[in-house]
């Protein structure tokens, strides 16, 4: 009898009568009855059958394995395509926590530029302040004097009414027109032209800024209201190195003109704080001066304005066009640009450092 699936296709696990099993070829069991008798199903079964069954069992076997292989590579792709899913989802949310740190990072940049801002705006309130009660400490222990040749009462009038409109009653200078300063009355409207430039800045006031330039005589954009600061802030210092050479026994034109030309930018602010005589002065020694001074073709000069480049370089006047005389700059021979027109007032005669 069959009692149990044979290990392979060629052999069989007989049971005897007598209770012994033993694995048996094929070939072997043909020369009995030329049948197998299988226990499961108590038929016989012709050997050609039982080569079929398990051929057929083998294919089975083959496509179960088949089937699981299939089944293994399905499995691990699902996982390997959640797990990149899932690793992807992780990125995305990396991405959008960079972008919104570094949205934050560049709005705390933002804040502390502000708080820069605000603590300069701060210190130089405070040193304009305190120049302020100098000022009025000035004054206070100075005799009572009207501006001069600084300001009439008239102009004081027509700024206030140019200021007052630009401030729609932000700003009153009535008090300024009544009573004008006592001492220093270019100082005043430098440190009031740059109080209102500093609310223009902390408030945003167009009206501020545009009083401010009034005052100032400048465009009303805060970068030329600086410069106009800049250049009002040489006021104090060239009216006294001016007033020092004109005091000296036997000055001459060209010892005023070693002075003045450091200034010639601002020649007509100083020029208003000069009194009626150091005016008439220094007309005395122009006139009186040999060497002519007015720029020409062939005149060595440099530019009138400290703060631009061409100040220190060196150039000559080779052309006169329409008013305006053409330079030729030295440091421009090899530039595709060699000259260029100014008005007179733009240039000085050039000295060597």
């Amino acid at each position: 009898m069959i009692e149990a699936d044979a290990p392979n296709n060629y052999q069989q696990i007989i049971t005897f009568s007598n209770g012994k099993r033993l694995l048996i070829n094929n070939a072997d069991l043909a020369g009995l009855n030329d049948a197998i008798v299988s226990e499961s199903s108590g038929r016989t079964y012709p050997k050609e059958y039982t080569e079929g069954i398990a051929a057929i069992e083998e294919r089975h076997k083959q496509e179960l394995e088949r089937l699981s292989q299939e089944l293994k590579i399905g499995l691990q792709t699902e996982a390997t395509a959640r797990a990149e899913a899932q690793i992807q989802e992780q990125i995305q949310s990396l991405q959008q926590l960079f972008k919104q740190q570094k949205e934050e990072n560049v709005q705390l940049q933002q804040r502390l530029l502000e708080m820069e801002g605000l603590r300069k705006l701060e210190i130089e309130n405070q040193q304009l302040q305190q120049r302020i009660q100098e000022l009025e400490h000035a004054v206070e222990q100075r005799p009572s004097q009207e501006w001069g040749n600084t300001m009439t009462q008239q102009a004081t009038k027509a700024l206030n009414k140019q200021v007052k409109q630009a401030l729609e009653k932000t700003i009153d200078l009535r008090s300024l027109a009544q009573e004008p300063p006592k001492e220093n009355a270019q100082e005043c409207l430098r440190l009031m032209g740059m109080a209102l430039k500093n609310l223009a800045s902390a408030m945003n006031n167009t009206q501020a800024l545009e009083a401010a330039a009034i005052i100032l005589g400048s465009q009303p954009t805060p970068s030329a209201i600086a410069y106009r600061a800049e250049q009002l802030e040489m006021l104090p210092q060239a009216v006294s190195d001016i007033r020092r050479v004109l005091s000296k026994p036997g000055c001459t034109w060209q010892d005023y003109w070693d002075v003045a030309q450091e200034y010639e930018v601002i020649k007509s602010d100083y020029w208003a704080e000069l009194t009626t005589q150091e005016t008439e002065l220094i007309k005395t020694l122009e006139n009186s001066s040999t060497e002519p001074r007015t720029i020409g073709i062939g005149s060595i000069v440099a530019h009138a304005d400290p703060y631009r480049t061409l100040y220190l370089e060196r150039g000559e006047v080779v052309d006169e066009v329409g008013g305006k005389v053409v330079v030729a700059w030295d440091h421009w021979r090899n530039e595709l640009k060699k000259t260029q027109s100014y008005s007179r007032d733009e240039l000085r005669f050039w000295q060597s450092q």
